[in-house]
């Protein structure tokens, strides 16, 4: 199996296909996995590569290092491990805000952005109670907690056994991961977006129950190249309720970034 030695810990990654590389990063205790349905379909022309972010899945589960920052160094450090040319991020949850830093602090090395459902300055404005009286209950009654709570993230498409399936990656991921939720609520991209120099497309679930589509809005509006999409049947984690769909708008930002004149994305679709 796939492992890199990243930042003194083993990320686990899977790395199918030949192209453009793609690297997918899944949401907050899920792993690579959620990710299937784009792999199987972009792997036909793309590289895609797809990890484990610390503490989930198969990858090494320290004890520091949790954080948007601290993921952001990660998915760089591999990057550059496996000699990405221009790698096109791409992140769901909490893995938009991890690609969307990465992307900020090292604009040369990546080719675009993009960014699913992600938290934004949601956190930070409006959800700082909220993610406080979370973290309390996880440590209380994790399991019960995170069932609850991922029930809302789907929206009336999903398949019914989606919530069970999601639950039991978070549960076998570390508790240690639970401190990116705190560090949500002190990151606030809205001061350092207008500074993201490379093109950034935000999609969005019309029925996501966590994050409202005006975070991605916004946040395109403030992005010197950024546009957003909506997904009007979809809630928190579009790419698995309507892969075809999903796999579709990808699939079409991908074929502006590679057009010879883009400099940035094209008007929307």
């Amino acid at each position: 199996m796939p492992y890199a030695t990243v930042d003194g810990i083993e990320l686990f990654y899977e790395d199918h296909g030949a192209g453009q590389p793609l690297i997918l990063l899944h949401g907050w205790g899920t792993c690579g996995q959620v990710w299937s349905a784009q792999r199987e379909e972009f792997a036909r022309d793309h590289r895609v590569i797809t990890p484990d972010w610390r503490g989930c899945g198969r990858s090494g589960r320290p004890s520091s290092g949790n954080t948007i920052a601290g993921n952001a160094e990660d998915i760089l450090a591999l990057a550059a491990a496996l000699e990405l040319d221009g790698p096109v991020l791409v992140g769901c949850s909490a893995g938009a805000a991890i690609v969307l830093e990465a992307a900020t602090r090292a604009p040369s090395f990546v080719r675009a952005v993009v960014a699913v459902d992600g938290p934004g300055y949601w956190p930070a404005e409006r959800k700082a109670e909220r993610l406080v009286e979370l973290r309390r209950a996880l440590r209380t009654a994790r399991a019960e907690t995170v069932r609850q709570w991922v029930k809302d993230w789907y929206g009336p498409l999903a398949d019914p056994a989606l919530p069970e399936w999601t639950a039991q990656q978070i549960l076998d991921s570390s508790e240690y991961i639970d401190e990116i939720l705190t560090d949500a609520v002190r990151h606030n991209p809205r001061a350092t977006i207008g500074e993201l120099a490379v093109p950034a497309v935000f999609v969005h679930g019309e029925l996501d129950a966590e994050i409202p589509f005006e975070v991605s809005e916004t946040l395109a509006e403030l992005a010197p190249h950024g546009e957003a999409h909506l997904m009007k049947e979809s809630g928190h984690m579009p790419h698995v309720e309507q892969p075809a769909e999903f796999n579709a708008l990808l699939r079409s930002v991908l074929r502006r970034l590679a057009a010879p004149a883009a400099a940035g994305p094209a008007d929307q679709d």
